[in-house]
């Protein structure tokens, strides 16, 4: 009986719950509420009915007070998004301030090394891949096991040196021995030591395969092994294209610098197309990378070859191979690559072109094949050194150059131009004939003081046959 007339709306104590529960209570029991009016489903005119409609308009206005508070929100969160759109835009131009300003300063280091001549610029060439090597190094180095192992790191640089010396002395022996040609005691020492070179080379290689053994330590198996798989995979990185680099600098400035060039000026301007035009993301490994950015730095640097190929090629001493070490400028003939050809416009263009032809080098042609190559195939260098940088976590190489990064950063396409440049300059441009340099080179070195005499008197007994025989 007591339920029951608990449960009668017209109960006093349901009329007073009904009178008191809304809408005077505060939002802070309004929780409670709803339990209630769970509890007694029954109850007309219920906050839980639909069709209730408040006695008093406190209700709409808490509900307007409500919607204005929501009103709020929105303004500040549209001028929160705003003012970081403003942010990322303001940090976008400064981050291309930088990056503009640092180009500048290493394109004129650039210039002027060039102007220096072939030796300055192998010089440069070395001290880049130090740079590249340390950067490299640093990326898999942990200081908790390095602390452990005080000096291991000497023994990275030792590799590196010995590398370095077996590279360079392969490819410079020739220009070395044509600079010390001159004093006899110094063209001997030299020549024996290029003799040796591979001995020498092999022994020191040796020498640091057995320091790496005796600093073995128990624990620390797995983290010298992987640095010293990790020290030998820089060392191809790196010698790989260096060393192709330095043959193409002996071959002619034109072919180090056409090269390194198309490729600054396809990072460019993808850079520049990428920011102003860039909506369409080209690969998920670089998500700043676009295919607006990669189109149009593809055309602008076709179009930059054929043009730089023909300002270059006039300049002698960038056209001469350099066959020694010295420092001096070059004179040379120049090879027909770099003599103008003219090519007369056909009859039914002549009337409608105030030029009668058009007269280009040779050489622009090869020019455009590196051109092409540069803008499609030598970005995807910069690719793998994108997706290398992801698996490590981290953003760039280093922080050598402000606004790009290490010098990693700058070398990951130069790498795959530098060696197709050296593969095209080796098939299609040089002569593969041997010069008289090379022949006499191999005479001094391979035969003894008697056997170059009898060699002599054999060339005379040669040359004098082949006279008598003409006249």
């Amino acid at each position: 009986m007591a339920m029951e007339k608990d449960l009668n709306p017209n109960s006093p104590r349901i009329r007073k719950l009904r009178d008191n529960s809304y809408p005077t209570t505060p939002t802070s029991r309004m929780s409670s509420n709803n339990q209630r009016d769970n509890h007694y489903p029954n109850i007309p005119n219920s906050p839980r009915d639909y069709n209730y409609t408040p006695s008093s308009p406190t209700a709409r206005i808490r509900h307007r007070r409500r919607s204005s508070e929501n009103l709020a929100e929105v303004n500040r969160s549209n001028v929160s998004r705003v003012s970081n759109l403003l942010l990322g835009d303001k940090n976008k131009y400064r981050s291309m301030w930088i990056r503009t300003c640092s180009s500048l300063w290493m394109l004129g280091g650039v210039v002027f090394i060039i102007y220096m001549g072939h030796l300055y610029i192998w010089a440069m060439v070395v001290v880049i891949q130090i740079f590249m090597a340390k950067e490299l190094f640093f990326l898999r180095r942990r200081a908790h096991e390095e602390r452990r192992l005080p000096g291991f790191w000497l023994l990275n640089w030792h590799f590196f040196f010995t590398a370095m010396l077996f590279v360079y002395g392969r490819i410079i022996q020739q220009q070395l021995v044509n600079t010390v040609s001159s004093d006899r005691f110094i063209y001997k020492l030299v020549s024996g030591l290029i003799k040796y070179q591979m001995v020498i080379c092999y022994f020191l290689y040796i020498a640091g395969l057995i320091w790496f053994i005796l600093t073995l330590k128990n624990k620390m198996y797995k983290y010298q092994f992987g640095q010293y798989a990790w020290t030998h995979m820089i060392l191809i990185v790196v010698f790989t294209q260096s060393s192709f680099t330095v043959a193409n600098i002996f071959e002619g400035i034109f072919w180090f610098l056409l090269p390194a060039a198309l490729i600054a000026m396809n990072d460019v301007a993808a850079y520049f197309f990428g920011f102003y035009f860039g909506k369409t993301p080209l690969i998920k490994l670089s998500p700043k990378k676009t295919w607006e950015g990669f189109i149009g730095a593809s055309v602008a640097t076709i179009i930059s070859a054929f043009i730089f190929a023909n300002v270059l090629g006039q300049f002698q001493w960038l056209t001469c191979p350099r066959k020694d070490l010295s420092t001096g400028w070059l004179h040379c003939d120049p090879g027909p690559l770099f003599r103008p050809e003219y090519y007369p416009f056909p009859s039914w263009i002549a009337p409608f072109s105030p030029w009668k032809g058009i007269s280009t080098l040779p050489v622009q042609w090869h020019a455009f094949s590196l051109g092409l190559f540069a803008s499609i195939m030598a970005p995807f260098g910069g690719f793998f050194a994108s997706g290398f940088k992801r698996a490590f976590k981290i953003k760039d190489f280093g922080d050598s150059i402000p606004g790009h990064g290490g010098f990693t950063d700058r070398m990951d396409c130069q790498m795959v131009m530098a060696v197709f440049a050296y593969i095209y300059i080796q098939s299609f441009i040089v002569n593969q004939d041997y010069s008289v340099e090379m022949i006499l080179d191999q005479i001094s070195r391979s035969l003894g003081h008697e056997e170059q005499k009898m060699l002599y008197v054999k060339l005379g007994d040669i040359l004098q046959h082949k006279l008598q025989g003409r006249f």
